[in-house]
């Protein structure tokens, strides 16, 4: 089941020339992330097990400028699962007409209870490809 969550544009998420700051849109794609991450995996699992899913790159494409008001879905799927790293393929789109607002290629780690990456395989590995491809 994929999760899209809804992001209603306020004020606050404005910039100086009324539409939404570009730091934002990485705000909204953590979002998207979580969403997702709760709704496939047992993250207190992980937590007990000291796994730690940490982004180590993100690369944004704006497409279009958001205004106040707008409605927004984030839209993740898993685009790439490696030994040691993943790549999330992430949309936001308006939610009324689908446009890409933005989008994004987000890689990222699981780290261990010393802080390094390991390896994506057995339970892990299982957990992620939950998270489905787009």
């Amino acid at each position: 089941m994929k999760i899209f969550p809804e992001i209603l544009t306020r004020g606050y998420h404005m910039d100086i020339f009324g539409h939404v700051n570009n730091a934002r849109y990485l705000e909204f794609l953590e979002e998207g992330r979580w969403a997702q991450l709760e709704a496939h995996i047992d993250l207190t699992k992980w937590a007990a097990q000291g796994l730690v899913f940490m982004v180590v790159n993100i690369n944004i494409n704006y497409r279009k400028a958001v205004g106040p008001g707008e409605r927004l879905q984030v839209v993740t799927s898993l685009q790439k699962l490696g030994n040691r790293s993943g790549v999330l393929k992430q949309e936001i789109r308006f939610k009324d007409s689908q446009e890409i607002a933005a989008d994004a290629l987000v890689t990222f780690v699981i780290t261990g209870p010393d802080g390094s990456a390991v390896s994506i395989e057995g339970e892990v590995q299982e957990d992620l490809l939950k998270l489905g491809s787009g």
